[in-house]
């Protein structure tokens, strides 16, 4: 089962004020807030990265793997995404301790 565009949009929503985009990624979505990959939506589900500073504001929840083989990430249940102020700090503080993405190279023609 592949997310829906719906539960997305349910999702920045829930992240406003902060400016949070969402990309198609294999048939499921990845989150970005500064530039950064925070998490990742699968089967309607919303996984964000465990970071040391992540796990302090998060305190004691589930982990999960959003599809086979990846690494396990905080799986955020339907009633932490109800409480808007734990998730937008988790979002903030999550992406601020992940590092930016190293720059694409470019192929030579």
């Amino acid at each position: 089962m592949a997310t829906d565009a719906t539960f997305i949009e349910r999702l920045l929503d829930r992240m406003v004020p902060l400016e949070v985009t969402a990309r198609p990624m294999f048939g499921e979505y990845g989150l970005y807030h500064g530039g950064k990959n925070f998490a990742l939506v699968c089967d309607n589900t919303l996984y964000i990265k465990v970071t040391e500073e992540g796990s302090a504001h998060a305190g004691r929840i589930s982990r999960g793997s959003p599809y086979p083989g990846a690494k396990p990430a905080f799986k955020i249940s339907s009633s932490k995404l109800s409480d808007h102020d734990w998730l937008v700090v988790l979002v903030e503080v999550t992406s601020r301790a992940l590092p930016m993405p190293k720059p694409k190279k470019r192929k030579a023609p």
